[in-house]
């Protein structure tokens, strides 16, 4: 019996904050999935890291292939990193059009310059005033066909300016429609301030590889109003396996992340993944016929 498809909507009902890896491509998706997420972010950091050009060189249209590729294998609602929106509003406009065609559930766009800059890596943010921010908003909101297709306002201001600016910020985006606040905090003490000024719902990026760093449970994320924490480090979980494996096979050495498998076993994990006895099945029954070689 197939599954009732998750529904981001009741995802930011259910009061309690919920964890977004980042993936880049279907098998990233699947394995994410596998893992027992509920909801995957298609990051453009991660992206640009995988393209090997930084996120501030990618475009719309590729950004969009990668999540029809991920959603035509894997059925979990898929977040938008879209950036500065690629434009100016009438940009925005079509870039959600596009998001919302190629079947994600939400599209991000935060309020930093275009063309964005490689300094964003290394913490420096450049921002543009709020007011065309604001803009931008009204016509993501605007242009948008269905209702359930979030719009994810972020503001870089906490690390760019000030907590008062990053406030400021925020609500304005959300007078102009936004259904979730992207903000990011950087100490508990600070997601507190977030909270209690601003309310459900709300999401950040969080800043190591475990929520028990933050001090807090998920449920207590939730009660301050955070119901989405975007986790972007799979990018050098990805960079460092590959790393060592290609170093270790110049070396001829083992795999390190081979360790305590075999090939055919890591061969056979891959195919469960990929759902290859189920194509198996399909092809011997309408095309491997018995008697047909």
């Amino acid at each position: 019996m197939a599954m009732t498809p998750i529904r981001i909507r009741d995802v930011l009902a259910r009061g309690k904050a919920c964890l977004a890896p980042a993936v880049f491509n279907p098998l990233s998706a699947k394995l994410a999935e596998e893992a027992g997420f509920e909801v995957l972010y298609l990051g453009g950091g991660l992206m640009g890291y995988a393209k090997a050009v930084l996120e501030a060189n990618l475009s719309l249209t590729e950004m969009v292939q990668a999540g029809v590729e991920i959603r035509a294998a894997c059925d979990l609602p898929l977040i938008l990193d879209g950036t500065c929106g690629w434009g100016d509003p009438m940009h925005v406009g079509f870039s959600v059009k596009a998001a919302e065609a190629a079947g994600f559930c939400a599209i991000e766009i935060e309020d930093q310059v275009l063309p964005k800059r490689a300094h964003h890596h290394i913490g420096i943010e450049h921002m543009i005033p709020q007011d065309l921010m604001v803009a931008k908003v009204r016509e993501a909101v605007r242009v948008r066909r269905d209702r359930d297709f979030l719009i994810i306002a972020r503001t870089n201001g906490v690390r760019s300016s000030s907590m008062d600016d990053a406030l400021r910020r925020a609500s304005a985006y959300r007078a102009a429609g936004a259904d979730v606040l992207y903000i990011s905090p950087r100490t508990p003490e600070e997601m507190r301030v977030v909270g209690e000024r601003l309310g459900a719902p709300l999401m950040f990026s969080l800043p190591g590889d475990s929520v028990q760093d933050l001090g807090m449970s998920l449920e207590e994320l939730g009660a301050l109003g955070y119901r989405l924490l975007s986790v972007t480090t799979p990018a050098l979980w990805f960079h460092r396996a590959m790393q060592q494996g290609y170093h270790a096979l110049a070396a001829g050495k083992p795999v390190p992340a081979l360790a305590g498998t075999s090939r055919k076993a890591a061969h056979d994990a891959l195919h469960d993944t990929l759902g290859l006895d189920a194509l198996l099945a399909l092809e011997k029954a309408t095309v491997e016929k018995p008697g047909d070689r």
